[in-house]
């Protein structure tokens, strides 16, 4: 059987865990044979990409042969600080060897992330990543998901019209840089582009409620969703108001959306939504590891180039974040830059 490259990559995840864990300088368990403690502090799992996500990390804790290695454990902390904060409190009492985490903020860990680290516990952060120095980062360039949907919704409607924007949660890495690139990108180059800037905080209902409001008193023109979770409410809303019109078609919605789920792809071959921005969920665990990897070993990283078609960045005075390409996906990927929805090297492609 073919196993999917996000799978085999996960595995690699859990097998590079264990070996971190075995060769950390703090670790109380240096030299252990194991089983070595391994948990996922996801903030939320609100959306497919979070439910892949924790999903195949159980799958890969349960392949042979790290199912004897490993025993690992996932938290979902409802995107609450406090609750999350205090799950990783309960891992250091539990004297985990490792946390994978996708934060809650990016600030409001730093302290119990230090805790951690102090003890001797690896912390690999990704997605919505922490400030904290000590946890690795692994990234992409999140003012570019926002330049892109910009670009090519102007391009769309030929520098004229009106957009509504689902911010996510300002408050977190992700959605403020996103929310600035496009907002910057406007500004700057398309005084006539209208933008009904929503904040939603990843909420799907209060964006639909937004959405409502904006189409009661005005014509819409597009639509850019920060994330996939918004796209089946969206999808229901303007249904439901007869809006839905097939792309080329006369009166048709343009919809961008981000993270480069298989709902998206599908409404994207279907003519209802343009494009999304495929998040590298697959790349983020492989690359994750690797730096972890290599600060174990003493090797120290330099900004530039990554070697794998990113950048490394200094995005603090002790702080390296590696930012990964997150391609543009179209219906045929003659837009420039952009790959087609139907390219197989997309990791939504290989998740059923």
């Amino acid at each position: 059987m073919k196993v999917p490259r996000w799978t085999a990559l996960l595995v690699a995840l859990l097998a590079a865990a264990t070996s971190i864990a075995a060769a950390s300088a703090g670790s109380s368990r240096t030299g252990a044979e194991g089983p070595f403690k391994i948990a996922l502090a996801n903030s939320f799992i609100g959306n497919t990409w979070r439910v892949e996500m924790a999903n195949l990390f159980k799958a890969g804790c349960k392949m042979a042969p790290y199912a004897k290695r490993v025993t690992c454990s996932v938290y979902n902390s409802g995107n609450d600080v406090g609750k999350q904060t205090q799950q990783i409190s309960n891992l250091i009492s539990q004297r985990v060897d490792a946390i994978v985490l996708n934060a809650a903020s990016p600030t409001g860990l730093n302290g119990i992330i230090k805790q951690a680290c102090d003890r001797g516990i690896v912390v690999v952060s990704f997605d919505n990543v922490v400030t904290a120095p000590c946890a690795m980062k692994v990234n992409t360039n999140q003012r570019e998901f926002g330049k892109q949907g910009a670009q090519f919704l102007v391009d769309q409607l030929k520098g004229k019209g009106n957009v509504v924007m689902f911010e996510g949660d300002l408050a977190s890495i992700n959605g403020r840089d996103r929310t600035d690139a496009f907002n910057a990108c406007m500004k700057q180059s398309y005084p006539n582009i209208k933008v009904f800037g929503e904040p939603t905080k990843w909420d799907p209902p209060t964006a639909v409620q937004k959405l409502n409001t904006v189409l009661a008193g005005n014509k819409i023109d597009a639509i850019y969703m920060q994330a996939s979770i918004y796209l089946p409410a969206t999808i229901q809303a303007l249904q439901q108001k007869g809006l839905i019109k097939p792309r080329g078609q006369a009166g048709h919605i343009v919809i961008v959306s981000n993270d480069g789920v298989p709902s998206e792809y599908k409404a994207i071959k279907d003519g209802t939504m343009d494009a999304t921005v495929s998040q590298p969920a697959d790349l983020y665990a492989k690359y994750a590891l690797q730096y972890v990897q290599d600060a174990i070993a003493g090797k120290k990283q330099q900004p530039g180039s990554d070697g794998h078609g990113g950048q490394i960045v200094q995005v603090g005075s002790d702080m390296l974040e590696d930012q990964i390409p997150a391609p543009l996906v179209t219906s045929d990927g003659q837009y420039p830059s952009s790959v087609s929805v139907d390219d197989k090297s997309l990791w939504g492609n290989q998740i059923s």
